[in-house]
């Protein structure tokens, strides 16, 4: 189980590498400058950016150094938001300073900022990687486009209330807002002649009776997962959008969640200061992971084979 990574963080200012199986911290990094608010792994498991308050760090993920090998400064505020081009070629980040950036990763400095008008709580790169789509504290939700360096198109789901997470399928079918409202706006995602992405409304799902924290597409694109301020893991089946499970356990908010590549696991991290690893074919969590002293508010997973084949675990 070496080739899997998995990594937690929060407000106890470490990050903490997990053995998936048996649950064992084998690494803790010190990230003195604040918080953790996200964590990514890199697709060939060579890195790990943490986004704290203003700064990001690049880690490596196989080396003692518990210095990070690059830092990333520019934002103002917490960085929301944090993810790489498929081949790691550029990073991009989200921040409350209302900026969508993009940085190449073989130069400092930042490449390319984007202005969101409002705090910006969660962007994800489309499959195609070549448009970043970011959702802010007012409710707007913007598709980047990187060829034209523009934005190419704009939603508003609900006035005034904040996107606090979106997911794109795998394949590029849909993607998914969760609300703090507790609503998850899923729209089918269709590809103009312009090649420009269109939305067309799909489902307006009753996800959760509080915030949703986390919404996240499987990597088989059969079910959607929310979690929430209720406490709660809830798992939706995408054909027909029924509640498939709902995961129960933590004791308090649940801010993040990830897939297994083969989607028959996910993770999740509380701010009951645990992460747990549930097997959604039972609905049990079969791994807690117990270390970190405050709230785990983001967690990271690359369980992918290391030759690159897809759905390999």
């Amino acid at each position: 189980m070496s080739s899997v990574v998995l990594a937690t963080a929060g407000y106890d200012h470490t990050i903490r590498f997990w053995e998936a199986t048996s649950g064992i911290c084998y690494r803790t990094l010190q990230y003195t400058d604040s918080q953790v608010n996200k964590l990514e792994i890199t697709a060939e498991k060579q890195y790990v950016a943490a986004a704290g308050n203003s700064q990001v760090r690049l880690f490596e993920v196989n080396s003692n150094d518990p210095q990070p090998v690059m830092s990333y400064d520019g934002h103002a505020g917490n960085v929301t938001a944090v993810g790489f081009q498929k081949d790691s070629k550029w990073m991009y980040t989200g921040g409350e300073d209302g900026t969508v950036r993009v940085w190449d990763l073989r130069t400092p400095g930042c490449q390319r900022e984007y202005g969101s008008r409002a705090a910006v709580n969660t962007v994800v790169l489309h499959p195609n990687q070549g448009e970043l789509i970011s959702g802010d504290q007012t409710g707007h939700i913007r598709v980047w486009d990187l060829t034209a360096n523009a934005c190419s198109c704009e939603l508003v789901p609900e006035v005034g209330t904040a996107v606090r997470s979106l997911t794109v399928a795998l394949d590029g079918s849909m993607i998914v807002a969760g609300n703090n409202h507790g609503t998850c706006y899923v729209w089918r995602m269709l590809r103009g002649t312009t090649l420009t992405t269109h939305f067309e409304p799909l489902h307006k799902l009753r996800a959760h009776g509080s915030h949703v924290l986390k919404c996240l597409i499987s990597p088989d694109v059969q079910q959607l997962a929310t979690t929430s301020s209720d406490k709660t893991v809830k798992l939706w089946n995408l054909d027909g959008f029924g509640l498939d499970r709902t995961l129960t356990g933590h004791t308090r908010w649940v801010w993040d969640a990830v897939f297994s590549v083969d989607a028959a696991y996910l993770v999740t991290a509380s701010s009951d200061a645990t992460a747990r690893l549930w097997d959604l074919s039972s609905g049990e969590a079969i791994r807690t992971y117990s270390g970190h002293h405050k709230a785990i508010v983001c967690c990271a997973l690359n369980d992918s084979a290391i030759d690159g084949r897809d759905g390999e675990a």
